[in-house]
């Protein structure tokens, strides 16, 4: 059932339109990630969802309860922002006591609780210690506690990893995913990562020029996007245009590859300019040709290795296309030389706009 609703918000700043006609639901204890590069418009939503923004149009509800007119610390909702916003002259406990202290929780009382939340956030040990003793995974813990604390309807978070190096960044991912599944509340997520967004959500709502493009569970935006633009903004992928010629055959023409199999769809019409889309991961390189797949020839361009894998950059014609390939196996391929790449049909999505 729907918990959280916004329902056709829309803001503007004189001209220029931030939001256009957003609209979606979460379920009691979802985790929602807001996705999208800047200027998309998820922040703003986040801040109209808060209170801190107010909308020029439209409507927001939790569990029923509309909030229009309610300020920010009138709607029960715990926020983290990016740069914590800790009060340097109070210990860890009493940042996190501070909103019971707003809410007239008494100070012994609050104290506790304050204590048990930094126990599920992993500081059992560090309530006495102020700020500036805490490293930036520290804080940022201390942060979640404190909008916790209260036991709010909704939590926000907005890009509260940003400043983090990567190795805790990946901890705290699997930490607030943790906590939030512990406590069962109700989570919006905002981020412009996308591999934050893959590994922590329920659904992720991909935001484009202040609407909402996709709403989808993690691995169905990645295998079945349905825009071109999701398909680029999430992972890599080779995009490549073409036009369908026998919607029942399932083929498509596409310059420098010919004609090319797609997976099984009802989205495509006979003569459709369409989108074909091929992970790179879906896609094996090989020197020669190899028998029961499509195969082309591209000369390498850029090898870029990660270790564990490699992405082949090359050229088919003039359509650049990717590989990824296991580390061990980018040995049988030089840059400048010329390969073989191939797919199976059920490799290809088609994406109808």
């Amino acid at each position: 059932m729907s918990y959280l609703d916004l329902k056709g918000i829309n803001k503007s700043y004189g001209q220029f339109v931030a939001l256009n006609d957003v609209n979606l639901s979460a379920a009691k204890g979802e985790f929602v990630t807001f996705l999208g590069p800047s200027g998309s418009g998820k922040t703003t939503t986040l801040m109209i969802i808060a209170g801190f923004e107010k909308a020029t149009t439209g409507s927001v509800e939790i569990d029923g309860r509309p909030l229009q007119g309610l300020a920010p610390h009138e709607r029960n909702i715990g926020i983290v922002f990016q740069n914590y916003g800790l009060f340097p002259h109070k210990t860890a406990a009493e940042n996190v006591y501070f909103p019971l202290q707003m809410r007239s929780v008494k100070r012994a009382a609050g104290l506790k609780r304050a204590e048990e939340m930094l126990e599920l956030v992993g500081l059992r040990d560090f309530g006495h210690r102020y700020p500036k003793e805490l490293s930036g995974g520290q804080q940022q813990r201390v942060a979640l506690a404190r909008a916790l604390v209260f036991e709010p309807s909704l939590l926000l978070l907005d890009e509260p990893l940003g400043a983090l190096d990567k190795n805790l960044r990946e901890q705290m991912q699997i930490e607030i995913k943790r906590i939030q599944r512990a406590l069962g509340v109700t989570t919006i997520f905002v981020t412009h990562d996308q591999t934050e967004a893959m590994s922590m959500s329920d659904r992720i709502v991909v935001f484009e020029g202040g609407r909402i493009n996709q709403v989808a569970a993690p691995l169905d935006l990645y295998h079945k996007p349905e825009t071109r633009f999701v398909a680029g903004f999430i992972g890599e992928s080779n995009l490549i245009e073409a036009v369908v010629t026998d919607p029942v055959a399932r083929t498509a023409s596409a310059a420098h590859l010919g004609e090319v199999e797609y997976a099984p769809t009802d989205k495509a019409k006979k003569g459709q300019g369409v989108t074909l889309m091929i992970r790179p991961e879906h896609m094996r390189l090989s020197r020669n040709p190899i028998e029961g797949r499509r195969n082309a020839q591209m000369k390498v361009e850029t090898i870029v290795n990660y270790g564990d894998n490699a992405l082949v950059i090359g050229k088919v014609g003039d359509l650049t296309m990717r590989v990824r390939v296991l580390g061990a196996d980018v040995v049988i391929i030089k840059e400048n030389q010329d390969c073989c790449i191939s797919w199976t049909p059920d490799a290809v999505y088609l994406i109808a706009k």
